[in-house]
């Protein structure tokens, strides 16, 4: 199998950018009015709901689907409107009609539980559980960590994790191609296949045909990414590469192993 789950669309959708796109931006990181900003705090909090379905009236029974979403509310609104239409378009599918509201999310998913449930049963109740973190937040750079488990019907819940980079006083993603200067992905590849081959336990020249679901059978990077004070963290969401019963596959890269290949004045320049 190596088509993605179709939870896993939205990595594409929201991440996959051209290096010469990312080239004609510049630096998107902002990191040249770091000094300007530092004095403009990142503040938040987090907000949830948790909305159950409704009793069939007809047939008495103890399966109650939930909704259940934990997010950050931002005291810059602009930067809380970004934040909940990316949570938003993670949760609900690219072929369907974007909800404006974590309310209507969860009144839409009921509704077709509900629906289905009352006319033909179900063989379990449904859920959708999904929560965003936030990873990192300084002035200069917020990390985010979305995290999506859900399920409505079939042989088990589907599950993904995305990470988002933005730039807070921009509202601009920041791009893997915007760290690494440019013509370098095929170098940044080359490090983080031989350390993906070292974390699977596989030898150098192996082939990934049997195991792994990777294009045409060679190793590549997602543009599912974080920035951690170690690295690069990449992260592979299950069906991505593997069978769903591998789960997810992490990959870091360390600061050390990019340094001649990193932007100058961008985070994995400053952060070593």
């Amino acid at each position: 199998m190596k088509k993605l789950a179709i939870l896993l669309l939205a990595l594409s959708f929201a991440a996959c950018q051209s290096e010469k796109k990312a080239n004609e931006q510049g630096d998107t990181t902002g990191l040249a009015n770091q000094e300007m900003n530092a004095d403009k705090e990142l503040t938040f909090k987090y907000d949830s709901l948790k909305v159950f379905s409704k009793p069939n009236p007809k047939v008495k029974t103890t399966d109650t689907a939930y909704v259940r979403i934990v997010y950050p509310v931002f005291s810059d609104q602009k930067l809380n409107q970004l934040v909940q239409q990316k949570t938003i378009d993670a949760i609900v599918n690219p072929d369907e009609k974007k909800d404006q509201t974590y309310q209507q999310v969860a009144a839409n998913f009921l509704k077709g539980y509900e629906e289905i449930r009352d006319t033909e049963g179900t063989m379990g109740a449904w859920f959708l559980d999904a929560e965003t973190k936030v990873l990192t937040d300084q002035p200069d750079y917020l990390g985010l960590e979305h995290s999506l488990v859900n399920y409505s019907g079939g042989a088990h819940p589907n599950s993904a994790m995305i990470y988002w980079n933005i730039n807070p006083q921009t509202l601009q993603e920041i791009t893997l191609e915007s760290l690494i200067k440019e013509g370098s992905i095929p170098q940044l590849t080359s490090i983080a296949e031989k350390i993906f081959r070292k974390n699977e336990k596989i030898s150098p020249t192996a082939s990934l045909k049997d195991s792994y679901f990777f294009e045409n059978d060679k190793f590549s990077l997602n543009r599912n990414f974080t920035i951690t004070k170690e690295g690069l963290k990449f992260l592979y969401n299950p069906y991505e590469i593997k069978a769903y019963a591998y789960g997810s596959t992490e990959l870091t890269i360390p600061f050390s192993e990019i340094k001649d290949i990193a932007r100058p004045n961008t985070l994995t320049a400053r952060t070593k």
